[in-house]
This record gives structure tokens, sequence and C-alpha cells, in this order.
């Protein structure tokens, strides 16, 4: 016997190899069953893949569980999570290969309590909870106050909160820790604004702990970005370094940040305009380098006429191409370069769309809530947009690649159209990056069923469009937007199935 397969191993290992998804390129689905508690109104977190576990926290109005799923997405165990109080204000999640933080806030009597506590792969605690810090507020607080943001190697994670009760000067609260939630750092540091017209980025936080966003001031109007300024605050820092970057003379409309750990760079970047209420042109961009604290490049990419044949939609005409179109990631490349990932998204209502000025204001974007705390952020699902009849659509990705010196090396769209009524759940996409391609998937009608669609670009922007998807079973309506990528070859995408909530996992 031991011969035969000995013999038998060279043809065995000839077949392994075509058979790896490496070269049949095909995906296979995994889903887990419903459970009769999670309905569309189940809020829900993806945890991650801890342990060789997949936990998903799910909230179901008092009841808190973490869900606890195996290889094959059975459930293995549902913990009901007794260590956070029924009614918290939000929470949040840090993951490692081992374990999880949870890291939430809560109300008693007129203190805001933000705490934190140790969960292993099997959705138990490991040791007492932290209390991170505390704010007493006279009212009762339905939106959050904190905000957690992590490094990209999470070695670094920090809270803050903004007190934003003069209106001219924000007082920032951060606290950096370590991976241990050991304290580093906690600095109170004020920040000049103009509340009325200015407003912040994401903020993010860099693998040395130097806390990062921009802030930008918007005309009158509210429609135009008319002054950029990078805000930077190191690990031990006791204020804020703000410079101006400008726009090159350039009319933006929205800004995106993202750090660039490799090569210790933060890039700025933008649609912008030439004339105001004008058709966007192209993309501006800014590459500050943090270790000469200067601008490295400044770029502004004009879009052809090729490229914006691609991008427009059936009814749009070639200058109003990327009317509709927000920036949705950016990707650094090891070398420097970076890629710019956009999307066409509007809404109409009742028969009148609503244009990119009214986009701006209303379904995607973050905005600050009535309290003397500013929260930059928000939660999307189960949103509720009032009695409008509103239809929301979502088309084609365009993908720009730029080298180091911030030149187009290459442009592509990937192609799609989709809508839906009441609800942007299902429509979007989910991006993974497999290190060779970068995969969206999303929902597309084929013969009048909607199925999930995968398609990859490549390192020099060729696109595939994959056969569909094994194992996909009618009736799971895949909410791709909401999904998120759990290891280098595998994703956990929500999905309903007869009006419950369940999960896919799909590996590569």
């Amino acid at each position: 016997m031991k011969r035969i397969l000995n013999a038998a191993l060279p043809i065995f290992l000839l077949a392994a190899a075509f058979l790896n998804p490496a070269f049949l390129k095909a995906q296979r689905i995994t889903y887990s069953e419903p459970e009769h508690e999670d309905s569309r109104r189940t809020n829900f977190e993806i945890i991650g893949k801890i342990g060789g576990n997949y936990l998903i926290f799910k909230n179901n109005n008092s009841d808190n569980a973490i869900c606890v799923y195996d290889e094959n997405m059975r459930l293995i165990q549902r913990v009901v999570i007794d260590f956070i109080p029924d009614k918290y204000i939000n929470v949040d999640f840090v993951a490692y290969p081992d374990f999880f933080y949870m890291i939430f806030e809560h109300q008693h009597r007129n203190i805001i309590h933000c705490s934190a506590v140790k969960v292993d792969n099997k959705g138990r605690k490991m040791g007492d909870l932290i209390e991170l810090d505390t704010t007493q507020i006279g009212f009762a607080a339905s939106n959050k106050i904190y905000t957690t943001v992590v490094s990209e190697d999470k070695q670094r994670i920090m809270i803050f909160k903004i007190n934003s009760r003069n209106p001219r000067n924000f007082l920032f609260t951060t606290f950096l820790f370590d991976p241990t939630l050991k304290l580093i750092d906690r600095h109170r540091i004020y920040l000049p604004v103009d509340e009325r017209n200015e407003l912040f980025t994401d903020f993010l936080l860099d693998n040395e702990g130097e806390m990062v966003f921009a802030k930008y001031l918007k005309s009158g109007s509210n429609d135009y970005i008319t002054r950029v300024s990078l805000v930077t605050k190191a690990p031990t820092a006791d204020s804020f370094l703000v410079r101006d970057i400008g726009t090159a003379d350039r009319i933006l409309d929205e800004i995106k940040i993202k750090v660039d750990n490799n090569n210790k760079r933060y890039i700025l970047t933008g649609f912008y305009y030439k004339q105001k209420r004008g058709n966007i042109e192209g993309i501006y961009t800014v590459v500050w380098d943090k270790a000469s604290d200067t601008r490295m490049k400044e770029t502004v990419t004009e879009f052809k006429d090729e490229l914006r044949g691609l991008a427009k939609s059936s009814d749009a005409s070639v200058k109003m191409a990327f009317n509709d179109f927000y920036i949705k990631n950016i990707i650094t490349k090891r070398d420097g370069g970076y890629l710019v990932i956009s999307e066409s998204l509007y809404t109409t209502s009742r028969g009148n769309m609503f244009n990119r000025w009214d986009y701006m204001a209303n379904p995607y974007l973050p905005g600050a809530y009535y309290s003397p705390y500013y929260s930059p952020y928000y939660s999307p699902w189960n949103r509720n947009y009032g009695a409008f009849a509103n239809r929301y659509h979502a088309e084609n990705i365009m993908v720009l690649s730029f080298d180091k010196e911030g030149n187009l090396e290459w442009a592509n769209v990937i192609p799609k159209s989709q809508f839906d009524d009441e609800t942007e759940n299902l429509i979007s996409y989910d991006m993974m990056n497999t290190g060779g391609e970068l995969h969206f998937m999303f929902n597309q009608y084929e013969r009048r069923n909607m199925l999930l669609s995968d398609q990859s670009i490549s390192p020099d922007g060729k696109i595939t469009r994959y056969p569909t998807l094994k194992n996909l079973d009618k009736g799971y309506d895949f909410m791709p937007r909401y999904g998120k990528q759990v290891s280098s070859w595998q994703s956990i995408i929500p999905c309903m199935y007869r009006n419950y909530l369940c999960f896919a996992k799909i590996d590569f």
C-alpha cells in the first residue's frame, strides 16, 4: 500500500495543483443556518476569524450575543453577553489572531462609561472589564460620544471624544493604548474650527500612534471645498499640527485621506471641478511626507474622453460621466504607488433625481449630531430615510492606479447597474484583496434572477469576470456592502433568507 501511494504521489500532486483555487479561480460559498432570533431588524458586526472560529456580534433589542461558527459555518454556540449592559450606546471591536477587544460605551445616570473587555475565540470573557474613560453629561445620550481608531498593524489603539460646546474651539480628549490596553498617552487639546462651514475627514491612526485627519472649509452654500488643512497629533504631543495644503486653485467637493505606513506618507485626494456647479473634470491628490513634514507631491489628473466613455451610465453624457462618482477606497502599494476606487451612487425620489449636491448631504456621508459632543460616524444598517419613496442606485466601479510619483499608470471600469427601493442594503459591493487581485462582489440580475457576481482587477488593470459562484443557492439575498474580509482568502457577507438574517462565507 505504501509503495502504491508513493508511485501515485506525483500524479496526485499534479492533479491537486490544478484543482487548487489559484488555478481554477473557483469560489465556494458556505452558508450559516438562519436563527429564529435574527431578522432584518437585527444589528450585527462581523468581528472576524479568531483562533480558527468565525465570530459575529448580534443585537436584538436588549439581547446581545456573540455567535461562534466553525469552518463550515455551523453554529458552535451562541454566547449571551452578560458583561455589557443591555442598552449600550455603541460597541467597537478590535480583532487579533487569538482574541478581540470589545470597546463599548453605556450610560449610568448622568455618566457615560467607555469600557473594554477582552474576549477569546469562543466568545468568553478573559479577565475583568477595563474602564477607559467617563464623561458626565446632563442628558440621555442616544448617539456615540467616543470614537475608536486602530493602526494598520493593530499595535496602537486610540479612543477619543470631541466636545463641541464651543463651536469655534473644539476640545479633543485622546487616549492612546498599546495592544494590552496599557495607556501610553492622554491629552486634552483644543482645535480652532469654523463650525458652520468646516468639516472633518475620517480620523486615522498610523503605525507609530500618530493621529491624522484633514479638516476642510466649504463655501457659504455648503457645496465646495475652498481650503484643506492636514491635522496631526504625534503620539505624545500636547497640541495639533495644522498645515494648509491648499487646493491648487481647484474646486473640490470631498476629501479622502489614507495613511501609507510602508513609506511614511499621507495621501489626500478628491475629485475637482473647474467651475461651480460644473462637471467633475478629474482628481486632485496631495502626498504629504511625514519625515520631512512637507508636501512631497501635488498632482492634478484630468479624465480623458476614453475613460469617460467607459465610466458613464447608459443615460449620461460623456461630460457628466463622473458627476455621480464617490471615492470609496484608497489602497497603498509597497513601492509608494496607490489605487483610488470610486463608485457611481445616486438616488431618485418620486421621479426626481437628486443631484450631486443634494446627495452629498443625504444618504452615505457622516455628520454631526445635536449634542455637546461631536460624533464623526454613523450606523448604516437599518436606517430610516423618512416617508419619501426613494430609489437607490449603485452603478459602475472605477479603479485608478498611480505610481509613486503620482502619475496615472492605468484606469479601468467594472461595469454594473444596480438599484433598490427604500434601502441600499442589496446594492454596492464587497471588495476583497487577495494580494494578486482585487475582487469585487456585487449583485447582478441574470435571467431575472439576482446573483452574486465576482469580477476582479489585476495589478496591470486587466478585468476578469469569473463564472457564477459555486453553491449559489436560491432564496439568499446578499448584502455585499456589509461584507468583511476575514483572512487572505476568505470573506463573510451577510444575507437574508426568508426574512431571516444569516451569513455566507466565501472561500477563494
